[in-house]
């Protein structure tokens, strides 16, 4: 079994329907580009049946993104077929990706059909999506609540019809890593012709275990990965690019899969959706996050000025962040103090370092956090006002009249 993962992104499709992040044709064409100097396989642009405007973004990102495989959902309906295949048209390199749910709780209380006519619809998109390409994609919804004899039977049948890539969503973040883990082996060792499909992970955050229950299903045998940058989505959000992708080089040791993104262009692709969105990432997040590469506690920065592999298991220039930072605070140490005002062109003497420390401190138990510019300020004021003492002459000590016990004593 192949060691190269596949990276399906869908920030611009299911990232999207995340409230407040919607885009705008020419910012979907901007961050498609941007994810296509990323390095991802394939670039899911689009639900081209949900309007016209999801429709002619589609169409824009397959005229003029070229590299990634470029994607568009489409239920198993003909008409969804139908439009997604006349938006990804233009592209040189297409994917049709047709989905409905397979758990009884969909079927019933959502879809309100049958077992049978589940099948049949599916069967039925896939050979009406391979008239616009070959490559297609199906898509069990909540595959992971749905059970396990019917998912196989739907699975060998759309395999059967052409379909090369099946993915199996745990829609609803409900699963933990064992369990999906066990979810792969069974469907991949009872489905008869599983090998002549990719299989692929899709998993929601919504208990926090996205990145996690991906790792486990490509330990598993999946070797398509969907997720998004940041890892917006639905709800909680979709496992995050970034984690799966560093975590495979980080954990080589573990994860022996290798990707084709050029972990470069994470931090650029990141800030872009952020500026696009106005959504900020949230603080620590990990691997783009604001504090992802910095640090304040004394400890911690001694450490890293002595070798930053004490604090860093990898390096921010790997994933494009400029460098890492030694925040100011109250936490900080004396060595971190003494960097930053070098790194500011300040020399300060022994007493006159102590003096700054010690208004470091100060300012950063009122305001938290030390700027540039409260550090200037803090040098300028001890550097202007702090006259040094006076050396008075110290008379030659009476060493016999000194008491014995007493002096120089530790």
């Amino acid at each position: 079994m192949s060691d190269r993962l596949t990276i399906f992104d869908t920030t611009l499709r299911d990232g999207e329907q995340a409230p407040g992040f919607s885009m705008r044709i020419d910012e979907k064409l901007r961050l498609a580009r941007q994810l296509a100097a990323l390095g991802v396989d394939i670039i899911e642009a689009g639900f081209p049946i949900a309007s016209d405007a999801d429709a002619e973004a589609v169409r824009m990102i397959a005229t003029h993104v070229r590299g990634p495989v470029i994607a568009g959902l489409a239920r198993c309906h003909a008409a969804d077929i139908d439009r997604a295949g006349w938006s990804l048209a233009p592209a040189d390199r297409r994917r049709i990706h047709v989905f409905i749910a397979t758990s009884d709780l969909h079927l019933q209380r959502k879809l309100r059909i049958t077992r049978e006519d589940c099948l049949d619809a599916a069967v039925a998109a896939v050979h009406q999506a391979r008239r616009y390409t070959g490559d297609v994609q199906f898509s069990a919804e909540d595959a992971t609540r749905s059970d396990m004899d019917f998912l196989c039977r739907v699975i060998q049948e759309v395999i059967s019809a052409g379909c090369t890539t099946v993915n199996l969503p745990d829609t609803v973040g409900y699963s933990t890593p064992d369990e999906i883990a066990a979810f792969f082996r069974a469907v991949l060792e009872r489905v008869p012709n599983a090998s002549h499909a990719t299989f692929s992970a899709h998993c929601h955050d919504d208990l926090g275990l996205a990145v996690a229950n991906t790792l486990a299903a490509v330990g598993a045998g999946a070797r398509q990965v969907e997720c998004t940058i940041n890892g917006i989505g639905e709800r909680a959000g979709n496992a995050s690019l970034e984690e799966i992708v560093m975590t495979t080089r980080v954990r080589a040791d573990r994860l022996p899969f290798s990707t084709g993104i050029d972990a470069r262009q994470i931090f650029p692709a990141s800030q872009l959706l952020t500026a696009l969105t106005g959504e900020g990432v949230q603080a620590n997040k990990a691997i783009v996050g604001r504090n992802a590469f910095a640090h304040e506690a004394g400890i911690h920065q001694d450490g890293m000025l002595k070798d930053r592999r004490t604090y860093e298991i990898m390096r921010p220039e790997e994933v494009g962040v400029p460098q890492a930072t030694l925040v100011l605070g109250k936490h900080s140490g004396r060595h971190a103090v003494q960097r930053r005002c070098e790194q500011l062109g300040v020399t300060l003497t022994r007493q006159q370092l102590d003096d700054v420390y010690r208004a470091v401190i100060a300012h950063a138990d009122r305001e938290k956090i030390v700027s540039d510019r409260d550090l200037a300020a803090i040098v300028a004021n001890v550097q202007g006002t702090r006259q040094e003492p006076a050396v008075t002459p110290v008379p030659t000590p009476d060493f016999a009249a000194t008491p014995a016990g007493y002096g120089h004593g530790v």
